[in-house]
């Protein structure tokens, strides 16, 4: 159930993200090209051309799935307390970069406190 649950959330992602990854975000374009629904699957246009610029459509770095969770696995929440005032903290989220914006953006996440 634990596996089938993680696939699940990798596929959404994958879905998601496919504008920043390797993957083909046009499919359509790509179903389109193909002779006979029994023919080989085929790239689209838009993925052929991040795969030979290794360039997004916005000019950005494509990421495989794994570079990109490495990048947002980067941010995160740090607890700030005041030395001697036990009472004053807070907590803080990191600045995201860019390409961690970006990726929040397609998947619409926020990360408000």
């Amino acid at each position: 159930m634990l596996s089938m649950l993680a696939y699940y959330v990798e596929w959404h992602m994958r879905r998601d993200l496919a504008p920043m990854l390797f993957d083909d975000h046009d499919k359509a374009a790509g179903d389109s090209s193909r002779e006979s629904i029994v023919a080989p699957a085929q790239r689209s246009p838009a993925a052929e051309r991040k795969a030979l610029t290794k360039r997004t459509e916005n000019d950005e770095p494509v990421h495989s799935f794994q570079s990109l969770l490495r990048d947002l696995g980067t941010s995160v929440k740090n607890r700030i307390q005041f030395k001697g005032v036990s009472s004053a903290e807070f907590e803080r989220i990191t600045t995201p970069t860019p390409v961690q914006r970006r990726a929040l953006d397609l998947s619409e996440v926020s990360l408000a406190q």
